[in-house]
């Protein structure tokens, strides 16, 4: 529910609020809240709420870009590495051990900040390259363990391609995998962009819920009496990850068995 909430305010924000330029400084700054000004004002003379509104959009687009991106290298180095075998699973699984050893915030940082900060498409190309590797190495896993079922002997033996055998075989049977790694991955992406922008490696001229955060942050929202300018975003931000890391425990529940509460296995 909340994170058809958010994809309702993402996809129509004209609904919940009839400002339409949140980023226009037309207000006198600091108000408390009140019924024109739900959540006050910024020290810039912004509406806090419309800003909240507007900003769901882009962390949300963050989230889903970044974390189907990322499964999707996920899915193509795991798998690859396990049905190839060889050379090319030392390789890529040397790869993919690299990359998940390295501190991963530590490294967005230096990404984003080498990269060239304000970019969307910098933001999430850094989010992508830093966020797929602990799925890699779970459709690593997995895969090996179906690499000598007999359904893929079979279909090896009537003289399917690889590339038929991964897609048409092994892949349908790692959905649930592949659908916890995209919710995963997408928890990771709004995190670490919130942190991000937070830190102004940003546009800060975006909407979003980090930008938000950056400019509270600027403007010692805390100390100035406008505590919602930084509360409110960062609970939006909380929220959203919440409901994609109780969705994601949700799919591991379907793929895992063993983690199903004993009651319910019984009855199973």
């Amino acid at each position: 529910m909340i994170l058809l909430a958010f994809t309702l305010i993402a996809a129509f924000p004209g609904l919940f609020t009839t400002i339409h330029h949140p980023d226009e400084a037309t207000y006198t700054p600091r108000l408390d809240p009140s019924t024109a000004h739900l959540l006050g004002t910024t020290a810039l003379g912004q509406d806090i709420y419309s800003q909240l509104i507007y900003g769901t959009r882009e962390s949300l687009i963050i989230a889903v870009v970044a974390g189907a991106l990322a499964t999707v290298l996920s899915v193509l180095i795991g798998v690859s590495a396990a049905y190839l075998g060889g050379l090319a699973d030392d390789l890529l699984s040397l790869l993919t051990n690299v990359v998940l050893v390295i501190p991963a915030f530590p490294l967005v940082i230096i990404l984003a900040k080498y990269a060239g900060k304000g970019s969307l498409t910098v933001i999430l190309t850094v989010l992508v390259l830093t966020g797929w590797s602990y799925g890699a190495n779970q459709m690593r896993a997995q895969a090996l363990s179906l690499r000598h079922r007999d359904f893929l002997e079979s279909a090896r033996v009537r003289g399917e391609r690889r590339s038929y055998i991964i897609v048409r075989e092994v892949l349908p049977t790692m959905t649930s995998l592949i659908v916890a790694n995209f919710l995963g991955a997408a928890l990771y992406a709004v995190l670490s962009a919130a942190g991000l922008q937070f830190l102004g490696l940003g546009d800060p001229n975006s909407q979003s819920w980090g930008t938000m955060l950056y400019w509270a942050q600027n403007q010692q929202a805390l100390q100035t009496g406008t505590p919602l300018w930084s509360i409110a975003p960062g609970l939006c931000v909380a929220l959203l990850g919440v409901s994609f890391a109780l969705i994601n425990y949700a799919f591991d529940e379907i793929g895992n068995p063993a983690l199903r509460p004993v009651r319910r296995r019984r009855h199973a």
